[in-house]
């Protein structure tokens, strides 16, 4: 994965980030941390695979993530959908 794909997931996702060894970027929703990812500061393509693990996706939403066809919302249904954490009861989660 290039860098500025990468970028593109976290501007799309609204990720915080934080730059120290490597980018480090995670995903904040109802005042929790959900999902964290990271890649290396260097010119090296960072390891799709394991950006995709750490994002709790499969290949076929992380193209969706990068081609713009995935929001954040319906990556926050992904999630949800997989049981990576549930929403509290106020907030109902649409498409489910």
């Amino acid at each position: 994965m290039k860098a500025r794909e990468f970028e593109k997931i976290v501007n799309k996702l609204d990720l915080k980030v934080r730059n120290s060894r490597d980018r480090l970027a995670w995903l904040e929703h109802e005042g929790r941390t959900i999902v964290r990812t990271k890649r290396s500061h260097g010119n090296k393509e960072a390891p799709e695979h394991l950006i995709r693990q750490q994002l709790k996706v499969n290949e076929k939403e992380l193209a969706g993530l990068i081609s713009c066809s995935v929001s954040k919302e319906d990556y926050i249904n992904i999630l949800v959908r997989k049981k990576i954490f549930s929403p509290t009861p106020s907030e109902p989660v649409q498409g489910l």
